[in-house]
């Protein structure tokens, strides 16, 4: 599969809609992003790395750490279904009011009580960081 070739089929496909959406202000980080910045990269699983557009610009990760934190825990077993729930919320990623009602287990790992028990997990089993960097 030619990856760059895909990476450009995409980004011209949505290139249409890029800086149509707006700007989250609430975070100070993704308040001052440009809005028509738009990159894409992938690491294929021989070390090939490959990216179109501002892939290569720093940008402010936010809960996109809860995908690859949950993915990591995973790969160390599925304990973790244990203590976090695989269904949606229906509340703000950031509300506690549905926690309080279900006995303290989060419906799912990306809200943030879910994302917090997930990094508990992972740091439960391990050194994180170490896991992390590998």
């Amino acid at each position: 599969m030619d990856l760059a070739a895909l990476l450009d089929r995409i980004a011209g496909d949505v290139a249409p809609d890029v800086g149509r959406g707006a700007v989250a202000d609430y975070i100070p980080a993704l308040a001052r992003v440009e809005p028509r910045r738009f990159g894409m990269a992938v690491a294929d699983v021989d070390g090939g790395l490959y990216g179109v557009g501002d892939w290569r610009h720093p940008f402010s990760v936010q809960s996109m750490s809860k995908v690859f934190t949950l993915a990591l825990t995973l790969s160390r077993g599925d304990g973790v279904w244990a203590r976090v729930g695989r269904e949606p919320s229906g509340d703000p990623f950031n509300s506690l009011v549905q926690l309080e009602h279900e006995d303290g287990i989060p419906r799912n790992p990306f809200i943030n009580a879910g994302a917090l028990v997930v990094t508990d997990e992972l740091a439960r089993h391990g050194d994180a960081a170490e896991a992390l960097l590998a």
